[in-house]
Formats: structure tokens, C-alpha cells, sequence
């Protein structure tokens, strides 16, 4: 059995899916099984993917019978993965190739259910390195629901610990929501000060990237959570606090 599954949804990703994936064949760690899963991509992502698990027997291959989003994507990758521990890695993201096994180590000396590390963000054209995103030494639940520092591409999970768990089918912070759950279950998530992922952006306005995300926040609070507006705005007001430390 697997020691590392690795969570890899795609959608029209023929682009950079395989830079992914040989960041992941590239881990000094081996112990582990790569589940990409194919959201109906129109490109060729499906073969791409197929080509490479032709190749590598760890590479699991599945395609969606019908576009579902980035959540339930995941969340078919969580019910046939088989390793003790869960990471997160999407189609265009990038991992150092000591990743896995340091974060592992990390994990099992301390006894840890939920890590996540330091990133570094990548420009989508010209692959120049930018800023390095410090983190926390740790999270707590109700610390969480101000902060959004906990990347997707660097969280690591111990299912032996944390049990069964999926994403929320919101298509909109569903990963922080995950965290949320988890940490609710009585755990805290502990941060690895490591640069170990690199994260892809785009070419996008920041400016209305920015406000996507504001919007999305909100919507969180409001009607996932279902906070009243008086917590949703004390939230919110260290959401806003704790996104321009992040990103100045």
C-alpha cells in the first residue's frame, strides 16, 4: 500500500500537466501513488495523463463521466486513494523534489494529522521565481477562518489520524473549508517553514482577481458557515489584515 497518495484534479491542463507530474516523479521519496483525475477536459489532458501512468505503474489515471468542478474532482481521487497520507497537488503547480520526503519526516517525528509548508509563487510565461510565502508556526480552527495562508499544493493529511474526509461541494475556498473541518475535529495543522512548492500564476488583473477572491470570502462566511454578519465582518476584517501581510 502506498505511503503518499497524491490528490491531482485536471481540467484542460495539457499545457503544464507535465511539469506536475515530473515534479512528483522527481521525489526523493517513492513510496507513493499519483491519482490524476480528468474534470471532461476538451484538450488532450486525458491522453497525456495516460501516456505517463503507461509509463509509471504509481500514475492512476480517471476521467469524470461529466464536468463536476474542482471539489467533487478531488473528492473522486479521496475514495480510491489507498495511502496512509493524503497530499494536494493541481495540474499546473510544481513540488521541490524533496517535498514529501521531508514533510513525511516532519509529520512522523512529531505525530502530526495536518501539515502544510512555504511556497514560492511562478510566473505562467516566463517561469521567474517570485515571492516565497512565509506561513505560521501552526493553526488552530477558529484561527483559520481569518487566514487563507494554508495553500492547497502544500497540505499533507494522515487519514490513519483524521479518519475519512471530502470537500465541500462549493467550488469556492473549498480547500479552506477542508482545513476547517479537519482542524474541527479537534486537531491543529502545523506549518513546515520550508520553500517546498511552487505555486503557478497567470497573467489575470490582479485587481479583479483580488476582488473574485474578496467576494468568494464572504460568500463563505454567509452561506457556508452560515455565520451571522457581525462574526462574518470580524472574520472578514482579519481575513483582510492577514491577505496583505500574505502578499505584501
Amino acid at each position: 500500500m502506498p505511503k503518499v497518495s497524491i490528490i491531482t484534479p485536471a481540467f484542460n491542463a495539457r499545457k503544464y500537466l507535465h511539469e506536475t507530474i515530473q515534479s512528483v516523479e522527481q521525489q526523493t521519496f517513492t513510496d507513493w501513488e499519483m491519482i490524476i483525475v480528468d474534470d471532461c477536459s476538451k484538450d488532450e489532458t486525458f491522453n497525456i495523463a495516460c501516456s505517463f501512468a503507461k509509463k509509471d505503474n504509481r500514475i492512476k489515471v480517471i476521467q469524470n463521466q461529466k464536468n463536476s468542478g474542482v471539489a467533487a474532482t478531488r473528492n473522486a481521487a479521496l475514495d480510491v486513494a489507498t495511502g496512509d497520507y493524503v497530499a494536494f497537488l493541481d495540474s499546473d503547480d510544481k513540488w521541490m523534489p524533496d517535498k514529501i520526503e521531508k514533510q513525511l519526516s516532519f509529520m512522523e517525528k512529531n505525530g502530526y494529522a495536518l501539515t502544510y509548508t512555504m511556497y514560492q509563487v511562478f510566473n505562467s510565461d516566463t517561469g521567474k521565481l517570485g515571492k516565497i510565502i512565509k506561513i505560521p508556526k501552526k493553526m488552530t480552527h477558529d484561527a483559520i477562518f481569518s487566514n487563507t495562508i494554508i495553500a492547497c499544493l502544500t497540505v499533507m493529511v494522515n487519514r490513519k489520524m483524521v479518519g475519512k474526509f471530502y470537500m465541500p461541494l462549493i467550488n469556492h475556498t473549498e480547500d479552506q473549508c477542508t482545513w476547517q473541518n479537519i482542524l474541527g475535529r479537534g486537531y491543529v495543522a502545523f506549518g513546515l517553514k520550508e520553500n517546498l512548492a511552487l505555486y503557478r500564476e497567470g497573467n489575470e488583473s490582479l485587481t479583479k482577481s483580488k476582488i473574485h477572491a474578496i467576494k468568494k470570502q464572504w460568500k463563505t462566511y454567509r452561506e457556508y458557515h452560515r455565520l451571522s454578519v457581525i462574526k462574518s465582518s470580524f472574520y472578514f476584517t482579519g481575513y483582510a489584515v492577514n491577505a496583505i501581510i500574505k502578499h505584501f
